[in-house]
């Protein structure tokens, strides 16, 4: 795991890299793979969910008259 380029010498014990990747093993062994998928279908309702509210925001300001941003 040890990666070190030629005449750098690593301050810290671990690179960010390694430090999420035990973060993730550690996540993944405490509450399983089915808690990605649950994360995984939360983000994606939030995403629709914002952009249903952008596309009413629009047609709100069309009915209004304003004009959108080029």
């Amino acid at each position: 795991m040890e990666k070190v380029k030629a005449g750098k010498k690593r301050k810290g014990a671990m690179t960010v890299a390694e430090a999420g990747r035990k973060g993730g093993l550690r996540v993944r062994d405490e509450r399983g793979l089915g808690y990605y998928e649950e994360i995984g279908r939360m983000g994606g309702l939030k995403v629709r969910a914002l952009i249903e509210a952008g596309r009413r925001a629009l047609a709100q300001a069309g009915k209004r008259g304003k004009k959108g941003r080029k």
